[in-house]
Parts: structure tokens; C-alpha cells; sequence
């Protein structure tokens, strides 16, 4: 390890941070253009033969850029689809980036490190950074924006410029560094672990938008909400939202393992779908209608009425029901398609029912803000529920592929083990151990002490 990460881990202060060279390459997992084609022909594309971890250089530092350190972070869908090189190979995304020149040429290199959450310590910012100091301690939002853009100033997801950082861009979080610029960074909820805070700000900030905020469904106190994959990542916040604002849950799961979790995490009702032969992917649009029919009679038996909105990031396999079953005027916000992306469904509910649909993606830099606040108040909480260390990256993320995961697969990046980076213990014990940790069984230790594997 180099002096600056051992500086870090050190809990060094901002000078002796500053006193360490950066140093000339770094450990990260990447994907490498020359593999692209490793998959042809291939049935089951494990992204354990495609994933790498190894040095890569450190790349310079823009003015609006800092370097963080990074601790832990997390596996999200969109490293599966990088490191299946699916539905496009991600350095298209790196060429035609670098192809802009200037700093933007740092990133079309022959490999692409990879990862889009992640929780450190700033260790270096450039020369126009005002509000962020080293030593600071931060989560990453994926959210990757052009200030320059005049859109930008009107909805950060809206600018032509905007990319998905560690997927549409190089230097992602799955690393021991990682450069960011600033506008990607929010201060690190004190009570939470590294790996518990790396968990948050993408599915976190993903599901606020698509609730909560403006640019979403805007849920309000009563609204019922069905959930697809409701014990995901994405899902399992999207629960813990509409119970805070004082909505109704309605999970829908694919095992009685999963159900046990959902009532766990407090959802008001849990549906397993496989008991409704339910988003198998296979319906026709007339099996779809039929399947929205079982699921709605459902839902009324259980509530007494149709939701008000559908949050799906599912795709083929549920989009048709989704807006089959929401109700007269209802909403379906979407913001992924893990099934596939070519949608069908009967226009005919959705027009002359006055539904409507929504498309969302990640979000901006002040509902993250938001998103983090209530992490921070002890409303929203962590839905980390494994942990694997980097060099066992590959597994971590072949979980994720195929679907074996609950919540989010948290990957301990500089940190040595987990439980480390609570800076306000008093307030952690004040929420609640079991509160932060909803989707670990209760017999699993809370803090593990080593780096490996904890099962649910």
C-alpha cells in the first residue's frame, strides 16, 4: 500500500495528507478493451472471467476535480452490464468522450475502471474547487455533469453532457482512488460505516428522484405504491421512502427467503410474484393483461384499491403489467430495464385511463442532498447487506448477475474491514444498530472483523 493510503488509514490529518506524494498507479478493477469480444457465442457471460483487479496510472487532476481515497463501495446493475460488454461495449462510451480532448481525453484508455458508488477521504482537489477541503469525508453520486451546460442549471440530469460516472466515464469507484469532480460530491453521513455509506447514493438518490422529488412521481401521504424487486437495491429504498412519507408499500418478490426480508425491512404488504405467476418475461400482451388482472385483484383484496403508483425498473419482464394494474390517472415511473429494454404494453389503459409514465435517471446533486439528509436524520437506512473485499470483486458483482443478491453487495475498497468511519458513534447508537442494518438476518454479527463475506 502507498504512503498516502496508509496516511488515510491513519486517519491523518490535512497537512500530513497533503505532505504524501499522490502516488503513479493505483488498484482497480477494469475491464480491458482487448476482452471485448471474449463473450461471442457465449450462453452465460460471467463477468468473474471479463473483471479485473490490478494497477492501472493515476490519471491528472482537472480544476474542477478532486482525488478521493476510496474506502468501500458498492456493485450496482450498470457494472454487470459494463463487464458483460452489454448492450454495448462501455469504451464507446470512453472514445467518444475523449474524442472532446482536453481532460476529457484522460478517459479513452484501452482499460475502464469500473464502479458507481463510492464512500472516502479527499486527498487532492484542483485549482477551482471552493467548497470541498482535503481530508474531507464523502459519498459519490453517479451523477456526472457538465456546469457549463445551460439545461444543467436547470435539472443536472437534463445536459447532453451528462454520463453516468464509472460507466460512461473512466476512473469509477471500484478502486483504491477515484477522481470525481466536485459536483458528484455530498458530505459522508457520520453514522454510518465506509461500506454502509457506499451503499446509499446511487439506489438512494436513484429512488428519491423517482418518489419523492420533483422531477418524479411526487408520492404523497396515503399514495400505495407497488414495488418491483422490492428487496433490491433499488426496491429496498424505495420501501423505507414511502414509509417515511407516509405512504403504503405494496413489495412484489420472487422467493419466500425474500418475502421474510421485506417484512423485515417494515412493507406493508408482500407479494410474491412466482405464487401469481407473475413478470416471468415469457407472456404474451394478452397473458400480460391477465397476469395485471391477478395482481390487481390482489392488491385490492389487501388494500381495497388500485396503486396510485408503480415503481419498475424491471423492464420487458413487468413493464406491461405496470401500467396495466396502476390506477385511473396513475403514475409508473421507470428508470431501468434489468430484463431488457423493449417494452410492451396496451396503449389502450394507458390512454383512455389518463396514466401516465415517467422516465428517471439517478439524480441531481441537490436531491442527493436531500436523499443524504434523510440518511443522515436516521429516516432512510443502508440496504447493504454483503460485503466483499476488492480482489474478490468479480463474485461480488457475478451475485448481482445472477440475481442470488438481497439489498446492495457492499466492496471494501482501502478499508481493511468493516465497521470502520463512524465519526458519531453517539448518534449511531441513538438510531439504532438493528435500524441501520435492516436486511442483515438478525443471527449475522452487525460488524464483521474481517473483510468477507457476510451472508444473509
Amino acid at each position: 500500500m502507498d504512503a498516502l493510503a496508509e496516511a488515510v488509514l491513519a486517519g491523518a490529518s490535512r497537512d500530513e495528507l497533503l505532505s504524501k506524494e499522490v502516488p503513479a498507479e493505483y488498484l482497480a478493477t477494469y475491464l480491458h478493451e482487448d476482452d471485448v469480444q471474449m463473450f461471442g457465442g457465449t450462453a452465460d457471460k460471467d463477468v468473474r472471467r471479463s473483471l479485473r483487479v490490478g494497477r492501472v496510472p493515476m490519471p491528472e487532476l482537472a480544476p474542477d476535480e478532486a482525488l478521493v481515497a476510496v474506502m468501500a463501495s458498492s456493485i450496482n446493475y450498470n457494472t454487470v452490464w459494463s463487464a458483460m460488454f452489454e448492450p454495448l461495449p462501455t469504451f464507446g462510451f470512453l472514445h467518444r468522450f475523449g474524442r472532446q480532448g482536453g481532460f476529457a481525453a484522460r478517459h479513452d484508455r484501452p482499460h475502464h475502471v469500473v464502479g458507481s458508488d463510492g464512500a472516502g477521504v479527499i486527498v487532492r482537489v484542483g485549482s477551482g474547487v471552493r467548497h470541498w477541503k482535503v481530508g474531507d469525508h464523502v459519498v459519490i453520486s453517479p451523477a456526472y455533469v457538465d456546469d457549463q451546460e445551460a439545461a444543467t442549471h436547470a435539472d443536472g440530469m437534463l445536459g447532453a453532457e451528462q454520463r453516468a460516472w464509472g460507466f460512461e466515464t473512466n476512473f469509477g469507484g471500484l478502486a483504491h482512488y477515484t477522481v470525481v469532480r466536485v459536483s458528484q460530491l455530498v458530505a459522508k453521513p457520520t453514522h454510518l460505516s465506509w461500506e454502509e455509506a457506499a451503499s446509499v447514493t446511487l439506489c438512494g438518490g436513484t429512488a428519491y428522484r423517482m418518489l419523492v422529488g420533483d422531477h418524479g412521481a411526487r408520492i404523497k401521504q396515503g399514495d400505495i405504491v407497488l414495488i418491483w424487486g422490492a428487496t433490491g437495491g433499488l426496491g429496498a429504498y424505495a420501501v423505507q421512502l414511502v414509509k417515511a412519507g407516509g405512504g403504503i408499500p405494496i413489495g412484489v418478490v420472487s422467493s419466500a427467503e425474500k418475502e421474510r426480508v421485506l417484512r423485515r425491512l417494515g412493507c406493508d404488504v408482500v407479494i410474491n410474484r412466482d405464487e401469481l405467476g407473475l413478470g416471468n418475461g415469457t407472456e404474451s400482451p394478452d397473458e400480460m393483461i391477465d397476469a395485471g388482472r391477478r395482481l390487481g385483484r390482489r392488491i385490492r383484496a389487501e388494500v381495497g384499491e388500485d396503486p396510485h403508483v408503480v415503481f419498475d425498473y424491471v423492464g420487458s419482464a413487468t413493464f406491461g403489467i405496470s401500467v396495466f394494474v396502476v390506477r385511473k390517472g396513475g403514475v409508473v415511473v421507470t428508470c431501468g430495464s434489468s430484463t431488457g429494454f423493449q417494452h410492451q404494453y396496451d396503449n389502450r389503459y394507458l390512454w383512455m385511463n389518463l396514466k401516465r409514465i415517467i422516465g428517471s435517471h439517478v439524480a441531481n446533486l441537490q436531491e442527493q442532498v436531500e436523499c443524504n439528509r434523510l440518511v443522515q436524520l436516521g429516516r432512510l437506512a443502508p440496504a447493504l447487506s454483503t460485503v466483499y473485499p476488492l480482489d474478490e470483486v468479480g463474485e461480488a458483482t457475478r451475485l448481482v448477475q445472477t440475481n442470488r443478491h438481497i439489498g446492495k453487495v457492499g466492496v471494501l475498497c482501502l478499508a481493511p474491514r468493516t465497521g470502520l468511519g463512524v465519526t458519531d458513534p453517539a448518534l449511531r447508537a441513538q438510531i439504532g444498530e438493528e435500524r441501520l442494518t435492516p436486511l442483515l438476518e438478525p443471527s449475522v454479527p452487525r460488524q464483521s472483523p474481517r473483510p468477507t463475506p457476510i451472508a444473509v
